[in-house]
């Protein structure tokens, strides 16, 4: 199966949501992080730095329940308008 290539768009959503994770993790290790959410920490370092910018829905929900971040919030966060310079997650 050969895959698309990525629009800009789709690779600065990856990158926005990459970083809204960082933002979230904070001072949690990465590793202790992609534990809790039973992914490995390659994956959550590819997703974090954009390598990975659509992770698989059930990879984004482990990784919301581990940081304890609603679903919603990362996807209104992600939206197609939101401002994209300044990543920010509700305290």
């Amino acid at each position: 199966m050969v895959r698309t290539p990525l629009t800009p768009w789709e690779r600065q959503r990856g990158e926005q949501f990459g970083a809204l994770l960082r933002q979230a993790r904070g001072d949690r290790s990465m590793v202790e992080v992609a534990a809790a959410a039973g992914v490995s920490a390659e994956t959550l370092r590819k997703i974090e730095t954009g390598r990975a910018p659509t992770p698989a829905f059930f990879t984004v929900a482990a990784l919301a329940t581990a940081l304890e971040v609603s679903l919603d919030e990362l996807a209104a966060a992600c939206a197609h308008d939101a401002e994209w310079e300044e990543p920010a997650l509700s305290a």
